[in-house]
């Protein structure tokens, strides 16, 4: 019996010169989207794939903010079911089997482990866990079990054994985020979108109080650009009031802050502190916090922090107490306690969190999730902010939604991205990797003998990175930088700071030979410093 041959798009070039000509052409989009973190392009995706004129501008790199640096987790939110939020654990727990779906190469399954040291914790947990198998129903990734000491030593190597009753085991997933916002990217362009990073958003053009467009000037040229569009998108995260403030001079009113960044820290140290596919988790710590300990690209992440920060720093810097309290809780659920000298790299997210303030008049709407925020100012500016990776999918239909209510764009039917694949995510007929190994080809997926296929594809720079994954970014993945190569497209920077400040010389020789243009070396050793610097 022959067997069936997948066809595979190849993948679309990404010239910047040719990206800049398409921008440049006399055109009135349907929608104009401002940033390119995880709202933004599947806003993008999914517009395209309902047939509307897309462009999508990014002021850096796609995912360069919050959406490069979550936990790494796609979850249904366990923490709602104590607030008696069922329908959004519902909503979250379809969505994150719709993405395992969509990106198998990028998204996978991951058993957590609740360590139990009080006699009812392991049922008190194990219900509410049941429940959440419940609420997933077909969309569940596997059943909650319930272990004796014995298993639960056997799943968490390493835990702390004093006073140890049992645990719970339950299922969730992770997700390479830079890297699925890159398929989300390659997605829309597949989809007619055009996308650009490093094209920041200079100002909004009005006619008669109405916002028809937009300007934004190449970053690496200063050559600006007048962008017409029927509907125009603030999709910009914890920067979303920067240009709602900027609608509202226009239009002469007043307008309150949408967002209250917190921001959350996370330390990497090596697998040897918990050898296993399992992540560990604490619910509540003695300050009553949330303890992960995850594996994930050969590494283990430990998080997180929920800190107010007014600031909105590109790359934020931890506080000395919240890197004390994650490697302090650590010490105390792991026979290993990780130090300072452990740490490989730290970094730092912020969260767009929504102020429950009044919308200055605007129309404001809240999905079922309650987690974004949807504004339409009297311009027309739409605004969302809010939200988490899991629900990038629903949320792009949210806004779509709102936009056809404002008449600002048809209403056309939604669910187009629900069995959509992106980008490498076609079958290959091959199972794939999970998250928690090292990085490698398997993480292109269904592109991976493409990727392999150019100049270098067995030549090694180190920690699984090869001359042709810095060809294939600099050709099909936008990459422009080092940053963009060895945070975001290779995540070394967030694995191990140091290693990546070593391999950043050969990747930016590799990346000027296919650009022609200064990959900024210098301020990616900077920022290999920052991550490798630990707060006082």
């Amino acid at each position: 019996m022959l067997k069936t041959v997948v066809a595979h798009p190849a993948p679309l070039p990404t010239d910047r010169a040719a990206l800049l000509d398409r921008l440049a052409q006399p055109k009135v989009y349907d929608l104009a989207v401002v940033g390119g973190g995880a709202t933004g392009l599947g806003l993008a995706l999914d517009a395209a794939a309902r047939g509307f004129s897309v462009v999508l501008l990014e002021s850096h790199d796609f995912a360069k903010g919050t959406s490069s640096r979550a936990t790494k987790l796609v979850h249904g939110g366990v923490r709602y079911l104590a607030q008696g939020n069922i329908g959004l654990v519902r909503e979250a727990l379809h969505e994150r089997a719709t993405l395992l779906a969509n990106a198998p190469h990028l998204a996978s399954r991951l058993p957590f482990v609740m360590p139990s040291y009080s006699f009812w914790q392991k049922p008190f947990y194990g219900i509410g866990l049941k429940l959440y198998d419940a609420l997933a129903g077909e969309a569940g990734l596997g059943s909650t079990d319930f272990l004796n000491r014995v298993q639960t030593e056997r799943l968490l190597p390493n835990v702390c054994g004093e006073g140890l009753h049992g645990g719970v085991r339950y299922w969730d997933g992770q997700f390479d985020d830079a890297r699925l916002a890159l398929a989300l990217a390659r997605t829309a362009a597949q989809q007619g979108a055009l996308l650009l990073n490093y094209c920041p958003v200079t100002s909004l053009l009005h006619e008669g109080n109405r916002v028809a467009g937009l300007v934004c000037q190449d970053r690496e040229s200063g050559r600006s650009f007048k962008v017409q569009a029927r509907c125009v998108v603030n999709a910009t995260g914890v920067w979303v009031d920067e240009l709602r403030r900027q609608d509202g001079q226009t239009l002469q009113r007043p307008v309150s802050a949408m967002v209250a960044p917190s921001q959350g820290v996370h330390v990497v140290v090596d697998r040897e502190f918990l050898p296993t596919d399992h992540a560990l988790l604490v619910p509540k710590t003695a300050d009553g916090r949330v303890l992960f300990a995850v594996p994930w690209l050969g590494k283990t992440i430990l998080g997180t922090t929920d800190t107010p920060r007014e600031d909105l720093s590109l790359e934020p810097t931890p506080f000395a107490e919240e890197l004390a309290f994650i490697l302090g809780e650590a010490g105390r659920y792991l026979t290993r306690a990780p130090g300072r000298d452990d740490v490989r790299s730290v970094w730092v997210g912020l969260r767009p969190l929504v102020r429950p303030d009044s919308s200055d008049g605007e129309s404001d709407t809240k999905t079922i999730s309650r987690e974004h925020v949807v504004r339409v100012s009297r311009s027309g500016l739409v605004s969302v902010t809010g939200g988490k990776w899991t629900t990038y999918r629903s949320m792009a239909e949210d806004v779509l939604a709102q936009c056809a209510e404002a008449g600002l764009l048809q209403r056309r039917p939604e669910g187009v991205t629900r069995e959509l694949r992106l980008v490498g995510g076609e079958d290959t007929g091959s199972a794939h990797p999970p998250l928690s190994a090292a990085p490698g080809y398997h993480l292109y997926g269904s592109e991976a003998f493409r990727v392999q296929a150019l100049d270098g594809g067995q030549r090694q720079l180190g920690a699984g990175l090869t001359e042709a994954m810095v060809r294939f970014a600099a050709r099909h993945e936008y990459a422009r930088t080092v940053e963009d190569m060895l945070a975001r497209r290779h995540r070394l920077l967030f694995l191990d700071a140091r290693a990546a400040a070593a391999l950043a010389p050969a990747v930016a020789a590799l990346l000027q030979s296919e650009t022609g243009v200064d990959p900024q070396l210098e301020p990616f050793l900077a920022l290999c410093r920052q991550y490798a610097t630990l707060p006082a």
